[in-house]
Parts: structure tokens; C-alpha cells; sequence
């Protein structure tokens, strides 16, 4: 009994030991002057060994003991008070001072990894590791999250990152590296890469220059004849064929990925958007219209389900109002046919009927109910990425909120019924898809914004 006692004490003694360990070594490495290799890839491989629950006890240990310190800027901040700004050179310097100062030695530690071979890739998993511990840990761990990824903006922005055209020449080892990361539209084997790849259907992706053999982000488009409204007219053995006498005039970005979770909300993907337009308008002059085919996803799980059980509260749309776009006649016809398909007696509102139809997939081969369903779904899916809005009044749904926050706009003739019909795209979003478009108003910014975002362009 006393040894099973004894046991948990021991190990989580050692691991308080082992998290001791980290917070040492990283501290050497804040104070090293130079790379210190060995030093790196020794935190590297302890921190790796560390198991994942524990990791929220080093981040909150080097937050508290690895900051700056009142005592520490006091003596700057009094130069500058008592300066003279006339006295450019002087007034510089003490500026230069602060800053230096102000910069926390765990900052100082995370800069040294970019030296490390590995250390970026390293550093993007860690950042994977602090936002989950800030989802469940404390509040403070922000702090710590904003250190690393004011780095990764630093990295990521001055000249490191390279946008690199993918295509069936490429290696092996890129195309395979597309097929395991397309979330968007996931492929079961390689060979349907050549559905993604040919000369109407382009890829494209950013990588680093520390991980060259690893994209951080890629878009996916194809080149057509108007905007695409379905999701099989462009892959698989229905796609649309274009006539050879017909040149497309329309680039639609169907699929934006990005591999590095370390990456999240660092706008890589408007940066992504910005360059590949302004390229594909030099290689393709005729090309007018830039637009998006895109899922909504969350929309039947995360929205209208909740909405149909009752659970409305968190959105605009409620549901009465949701019932409410089924005309009387509608509802009372779909109720009816409802119970004569499934023989169950007559549901008493039209929400249960809906519920237990969109929870499966089998009612879009079904006429009658897609006669029924397609205006009131199409109405409530525009009203869902145009209208709602989450606690920072920015668009509740993640994909609506990304391309209409880079600029593009979207109205209720691009809400699609049908679009994507596969068993995923049903219970994803019912079927529905969304094209975003990017205007001309928008298209003519581009080359000024690139130059912002991008200053060593010429």
C-alpha cells in the first residue's frame, strides 16, 4: 500500500524536477550571447519529452519568473523623461536603450531557435501547445502566445517567405505533401492530384525559407468560364470540360489550407491571396473575375441543428423566424410528406421534421424535398455568413469572416444549393457553398497592397 502511495508522489516529484530542468536551461539560453547549439537542442529534447498536460506548468513558470522587471527600465525611462527629443543622436539612443530593455528574456531565449536547424518548425509546434493551454489554462498564457507570435510576424514578413507554383512536375514529395493536407477537399488517394493540378487547375504555396521542403500555406484554383457553382464541376469524373474555343475568364480559389496550426490568425492566407492574384493577372491577362468557391463550415452542426432544437440564444436568427421562411403551405406540405415517407405519424412542428431530414444525407436525392427545401435553406445560409456575427461583431462563420475581412463581398445569388452534394458537404453544410467575390474595386488595390505587405517586391 505504502509503495502505491509513494509512487504518484515520486513521479510527479520528478516531474516538477524535469520542469525545473527546462526553466533552467532556457534561462541559460536567454542569457547566451551567441547561438548556444547545444543548449537548443538540449530543451529541444527534454521539452519533447515532457508530457503534453504538464506543458502548461512550464509556460505559466517562464510567463511569471522570465519578465521584465519595474527595477529593470526604471533608469531608462528616467533618461528619457528628463531628455531632450531636440537632441536627435542623444534622445536615439536612449530610445534604442528602452526598447532593448523592454524586450522579456524569454523573448530573447525564443529568438535564439531561429538559428537552430529545425528551430522554426519547432517553435510553430510549441505555439500549437501554448494555444491549447490557453483554451483550459489561465488567462494570462495570451501573454506568452503574443511573445512568440510577434516573432513568427517578424519571420514571417521581411523577405523569408516565397511563393513557389506547384505542378504535376514538381517532386514527389510536394504533390504527396498536397494530398495529405487539403482539409478542404481531403483526397483518398494521390492519383487525384491530377484533378488538382493541369493547365486550368493551378496550385500555388508560400513556403520559408528555414522549411523549404514544407509548405506553410497553399491555395488551389481552377481556371473557368464564368463562376463555378458546384464543387463537382471542377473535381471529379463530372467535372465541367471546358471548350477549347472558349478561354476562361474566371479564377476560383476552391481550396486554402494551412499546414502549420502555430500559424493561426496571422493573416498568412491574405498574403497568400494578394500574391496569387497579382500573378495569375500577369500569366493570364484575360482572366477577370478572382471569386471563391467555399464551404461554410459549422453551418448545419454548430448552427441551424442548435437552432432547430431550440437552442437559439447565442444567434440572431431564432427559431420562429427560422420556421418563418417556410410559407404555411410549404410547411404543412413538408410535414405531410415527411410522415408518408418515413410513416410516423405527422410531426406537430415543422423544426422536428427539418431536424430529423437534415440530419442524413439521403433527402438530397429526394425531389420533393429538395422542391421544399432549396429557397428557405439558400435564404437562411446567406443570412448566416452575412448576418451573423459573433462577440467581437466580426462574421460567426470562420471562412465568411476570412474572405470578407481581406476585402471580398458576397450577396445572396452566390449562395449555392447543392453544391457540394457529397455525404461531408451534407453534413457539413447541407450541400450549400459560398462563392466570395473578390471586385474590381478590390483587384485594383492589389499591386499597392502587395508593395505594403510585401516592401521588397518591386
Amino acid at each position: 500500500m505504502k509503495n502505491d502511495i509513494k509512487a504518484p508522489e515520486a513521479a510527479e516529484k520528478n516531474l516538477s524536477k524535469e520542469i525545473g530542468f527546462l526553466k533552467e536551461i532556457f534561462n541559460r539560453i536567454a542569457a547566451a550571447g551567441e547561438p548556444a547549439e547545444g543548449l537548443l537542442n538540449d530543451f529541444r529534447d527534454r521539452y519533447l519529452r515532457l508530457p503534453p498536460g504538464e506543458r502548461v506548468h512550464f509556460f505559466t513558470g517562464i510567463l511569471r519568473e522570465m519578465e521584465v522587471r519595474k527595477g529593470d527600465i526604471d533608469a531608462s525611462l528616467r533618461l528619457l523623461v528628463e531628455g531632450d527629443d531636440r537632441d536627435t543622436l542623444t534622445w536615439g539612443t536612449q530610445l534604442a536603450q528602452l526598447r532593448q530593455s523592454l524586450e522579456s528574456p524569454r523573448v530573447k531565449a525564443f529568438r535564439q531557435f531561429v538559428n537552430l536547424r529545425g528551430g522554426l518548425k519547432f517553435l510553430l509546434d510549441l505555439r500549437v501547445d501554448v494555444l491549447a493551454a490557453q483554451r483550459q489554462g489561465p488567462e494570462e498564457l495570451r501573454l506568452l502566445d503574443q511573445d512568440i507570435a510577434n516573432l513568427f510576424n517578424t519571420w514571417f514578413q521581411q523577405g523569408f517567405l516565397f511563393l513557389q507554383q506547384i505542378t504535376q512536375e514538381s517532386s514527389f514529395r510536394h504533390i504527396r505533401f498536397l494530398k495529405e493536407h487539403d482539409m478542404v477537399h481531403p483526397m483518398s488517394n494521390i492519383e487525384e492530384m491530377g484533378d488538382r493540378l493541369g493547365e486550368d487547375r493551378l496550385c500555388f504555396a508560400l513556403f520559408h525559407q528555414a522549411m523549404p521542403g514544407e509548405m506553410v500555406i497553399f491555395i488551389e484554383v481552377a481556371l473557368t468560364h464564368g463562376i463555378t457553382r458546384s464543387i463537382q464541376d471542377i473535381l471529379g469524373p463530372e467535372k465541367a470540360q471546358p471548350a477549347r474555343s472558349v478561354q476562361p475568364d474566371t479564377a476560383i480559389f476552391y481550396s486554402i489550407n494551412s499546414t502549420q496550426n502555430g500559424l493561426t490568425g496571422l493573416g498568412f492566407g491574405k498574403l497568400l491571396i494578394f500574391q496569387v492574384v497579382d500573378l495569375i493577372r500577369k500569366t493570364h491577362p484575360q482572366i477577370e473575375t478572382f471569386a471563391t468557391l467555399s464551404p461554410i463550415p459549422g453551418f448545419w452542426e454548430r448552427y441551424l441543428k442548435r437552432i432547430l432544437k431550440g437552442d437559439d440564444a447565442p444567434f440572431a436568427m431564432k427559431k420562429k423566424a427560422l420556421e418563418a421562411l417556410f410559407p404555411e403551405k410549404v410547411r404543412t406540405a413538408l410535414i405531410k410528406y415527411h410522415a408518408e415517407k418515413t410513416g410516423a405519424p405527422a410531426a406537430a412542428d415543422a423544426s422536428a421534421v427539418l431536424l430529423d431530414i437534415l440530419s442524413g444525407t439521403e433527402w438530397i436525392q429526394d425531389a420533393r424535398y429538395v422542391q421544399y427545401l432549396e429557397k428557405p435553406l439558400l435564404e437562411l445560409a446567406y443570412h448566416h455568413v452575412a448576418q451573423e456575427k459573433g462577440k467581437r461583431g466580426k462574421p460567426l462563420n470562420p471562412v465568411a469572416n476570412f474572405h470578407l475581412g481581406n476585402g471580398a463581398t458576397v450577396t445572396r445569388a452566390h449562395v449555392n444549393f447543392g453544391a457540394n452534394p457529397s455525404p461531408r458537404g451534407l453534413a457539413e453544410s447541407c450541400g450549400l457553398m459560398v462563392n466570395y467575390i473578390y471586385s474590381d474595386t478590390w483587384r485594383h488595390q492589389i499591386r499597392r497592397t502587395v508593395k505594403s505587405l510585401l516592401p521588397w517586391k518591386t
